[in-house]
């Protein structure tokens, strides 16, 4: 898969069926309407969503469904867990793995995230897989060091035809819900040094197709400035993503 601008809404926890079926309707109208530019846009909605958001999106060319997590287990006595193969039946094709949120309030593991990118590949969905630091971490100046780890710990065992299908998210945890927003230097930066850990395991060749997204407070007013950086190839989208006008100006801002 070569290097993409993918702008990914990441609802989380929010949205009743009637609110989140107006949401989807709103951005796939608007969509049509007014974004004119190469961007893909992956709605994450929430799983009981999946299948109709699936139905208001039809054969869009822009606009692709996606899922909030996946199960690292393939089947079986796993109560309350969706697998791969369940969500590729109902045609997502994007499924978020390793966010912040996942990793700490439910603890998942490297190992665990290693296990679950395999089974969407597996299942033919693109891992939208999180990397990022906390703000204790970037005051220690570790931050370079962690998103190389965690990117070796839970991708690097992919062969090369693999890792090609997987977009990567960097969201310093520190600016996700918060407000507060990396300085485009900043995702600049950190975004060209994940670009260069991924050329010295896979080559320059992959590494330049790599579609890298920036998350954490990215909204329609500083857009424009973070998407025109060379090393930032679109968004991972929460809070702005709930409100349509906001996501697809977002999606514009290319």
């Amino acid at each position: 898969m070569a290097r993409q601008h993918v702008v990914a809404a990441n609802w989380k926890m929010n949205k009743t069926l009637e609110e989140g079926l107006k949401l989807a309707s709103e951005v796939i109208n608007i969509a049509k309407a007014e974004v004119n530019n190469d961007a893909k846009i992956v709605l994450n909605v929430p799983f009981p969503y999946l299948t109709v958001v699936k139905s208001l999106i039809g054969d869009s060319n822009n606009v692709f469904l996606g899922a909030q997590n996946v199960s690292n287990k393939e089947s079986g006595a796993y109560t309350g867990e969706v697998s791969a193969a369940m969500l590729a039946s109902v045609g997502v094709q994007y499924v978020i793995i390793g966010h912040s949120e996942r990793r700490e309030y439910f603890a998942e593991s490297a190992e665990t995230l290693a296990e679950k990118v395999d089974l969407a590949l597996k299942n033919n969905i693109n891992p939208i897989f999180c990397i990022g630091e906390t703000l204790k971490q970037r005051e220690e100046g570790i931050h370079f060091d962690l998103v190389k780890q965690q990117l070796t710990d839970s991708l690097f065992h992919l062969a090369e035809p693999a890792f090609r299908k997987v977009v990567i998210a960097y969201e310093p945890i520190w600016a996700i819900g918060t407000g507060v927003t990396a300085s485009t230097e900043q995702a600049q930066e950190i975004h060209e040094v994940i670009r260069e850990h991924i050329a010295s395991k896979y080559g320059k060749s992959v590494a330049d197709d790599t579609t890298i997204q920036y998350g954490g407070s990215c909204k329609p007013s500083n857009a424009k400035e973070l998407f025109a950086s060379k090393d930032i190839d679109g968004g991972l989208i929460g809070g702005a993503s709930l409100v349509a006008r906001d996501f697809i100006d977002i999606v514009k801002a290319f």
